[in-house]
């Protein structure tokens, strides 16, 4: 953080930390983009970077070396970073909400002291290891399998579909016993960890994805995450929710992303001796574009003032966030495409990638016709009016 911030208000200094990394990304991180794509990774020396400005660790506590953002200024701060690359943004979202903000909530004081600074660091790099192979949404049937020896526990299985599982240096590993999860974490270093890169994938392929091997890993007790037999019900809900959270502004800034695009095309390009802008159904979509923008930027505004009021409807209320900014963002970025028309689907457009990178947010962190169930459960029982004939 800039000394220039210290002993302003709480809010004007988070406000003040948001704008200092819009304009870390627009300086650091924009002009590298192309460069992340053609060598399929973040560099390490701007990981380090990240760490050094403390935007590893934007929404955990100072004492654990956070900038202590609170739910609303976190979201902004997600934002800037998923306008200018989804690869930058995946990492804040699985180091930072999935992993660390898990962790800040589940661990005993004596795990935190020792974890949360080598997170916030950088010192750690963090992955979240749910899906399998054949699990994705059927989290609570993982195959995993964990038992107990004199000493520590063994884990053997399979994870898939990894982000940033080909980089981490420490895994919160879900594993199963009896039909009861755990979480558990695990360090890279231990024997029987293997990664290797999920590779041919149509978006993501910048975020080190990729498949952990387990087999006869050894983790000490004092590793555990959390209850024992408690991994699903406590430290998988609240770390999607805290993931959901995250992907629902990533959801809005590729949008905000392709309306720029939309917008800045149709203004500069000509047909018929006119402007794009100037034709009527040009404008429609970009009318549309904007309302869509707009809804869902007031969905996840209400998201994180619930977040921060620790209300009780705070997760619904991302969970139908989270619904609504991926699917916005598709339609969204399908105009801005059109717009563009054939120089859409060039790489010389940032359209193209927007097309793919958004249509992923429609399945991470539970599909979205999880989403539609959870949302009609909560529909079901708060809407309905006892005693009506309607």
């Amino acid at each position: 953080m800039n000394a220039g911030t210290v002993g302003l208000s709480a809010d004007t200094e988070q406000e003040a930390i948001v704008k200092e990394a819009e304009a870390f990304v627009r300086n650091r991180i924009r002009p590298c983009v192309q460069l992340f794509q053609a060598e399929k990774g973040i560099p390490g020396s701007l990981i380090r970077e990240l760490a050094d400005h403390g935007y590893l660790a934007a929404s955990l506590p100072r004492e654990y070396g956070g900038l202590g953002l609170d739910p609303v200024y976190y979201g902004l701060f997600t934002e800037a970073f998923g306008k200018a690359s989804p690869a930058v943004r995946s990492l804040l979202t699985v180091h930072t909400s999935l992993v660390s903000e898990t962790l800040l909530r589940f661990c005993s004081p004596e795990q935190k002291s020792l974890w949360l600074p080598r997170l916030t660091s950088g010192q750690w790099i963090g992955a979240f290891a749910l899906s399998e192979p054949d699990i994705g949404s059927d989290a609570k049937n993982i195959r995993t399998q964990w038992r107990e020896e004199e000493g520590h526990y063994v884990l053997n299985g399979r994870k898939k579909w990894i982000t940033y599982g080909d980089l981490a240096d420490v895994f919160v590993v879900l594993a199963a016993n009896n039909g009861k999860s755990t979480a558990f974490l695990v360090e890279r270093t231990f024997d029987g960890v293997a990664t290797r890169r999920v590779e041919g994938l149509m978006a993501g392929g910048d975020t080190y994805l990729a498949e952990i091997d387990l087999t006869e890993v050894k983790v000490p007790k004092g590793h555990v995450i959390g209850r024992m037999n408690g991994g699903f019900e406590y430290v998988v809900s609240t770390a999607l929710d805290h993931g959901r959270y995250s992907i629902a502004w990533a959801g809005l800034a590729i949008a905000q992303e392709a309306l720029d695009a939309m917008v800045t095309y149709s203004r500069s390009r000509e047909q018929f001796g006119q402007r794009l802008s100037q034709f009527q159904l040009i404008r429609g979509m970009i009318g549309d574009a904007v309302t869509k923008v707009h809804a869902a930027r007031a969905l996840c505004l209400r998201a994180g003032e619930l977040r921060r009021d620790r209300s009780p409807d705070a997760a619904i209320e991302t969970t139908i966030a989270k619904y609504f900014t991926s699917k916005m963002a598709v339609e969204v970025v399908n105009d801005a495409l059109q717009v563009h028309g054939a120089n859409g689907i060039t790489d010389q457009y940032p359209v193209a990638k927007l097309y793919r990178e958004a249509k992923v947010l429609e399945i991470i962190e539970g599909s979205s016709q999880i989403q539609q169930e959870m949302i009609s459960h909560y529909g079901l029982r708060e809407y309905f009016k006892r005693g009506s004939k309607r």
